[in-house]
């Protein structure tokens, strides 16, 4: 759609764009259970993913951009996944780079993996009700 109504040239792969998708849906994914996993109703575990959404749209780097933020909220926005996969469509979309200059982007996506599913398997508690 890009292309066709606003005449964005695409520059990269799209399938390493594919490819490097699945890092970004396995670790919003994992957000999501480990939401789940801290909330003790459904109801509760909705309103924290919806207070936890718009922070994510906003401090990714999506709608104002990461280097005027204020310090605080920079590192907060490095636990988001969509800050990181927003630099990987950025950069595979418009400038062209391959993989060798997203590993960093591909790492961190993989420890928020690791975090949020370590974190998850924490808390999680099997019960009988």
């Amino acid at each position: 759609m890009g292309r066709l109504v606003f005449a964005v040239p695409l520059e990269g792969s799209l399938p390493l764009l594919y490819a490097l998708s699945l890092p970004f849906i396995v670790a919003s994914l994992a957000w999501g259970v480990f939401i789940s996993t801290v909330s003790r109703t459904q109801m509760q575990a909705m309103q924290l993913s919806f207070f936890v959404m718009l922070p994510s749209i906003l401090l990714s780097g999506f709608m104002f951009p990461r280097e005027a933020m204020p310090a605080f909220f920079f590192q907060i926005s490095r636990v988001l996944p969509l800050t990181y996969f927003l630099q990987i469509a950025r950069g595979i979309l418009l400038k062209g780079v391959g993989i060798e200059h997203l590993r960093g982007q591909v790492l961190s996506l993989t420890v928020l993996i690791a975090l949020f599913t370590i974190g998850s398997l924490l808390k999680f508690k099997k019960t009988l009700e």
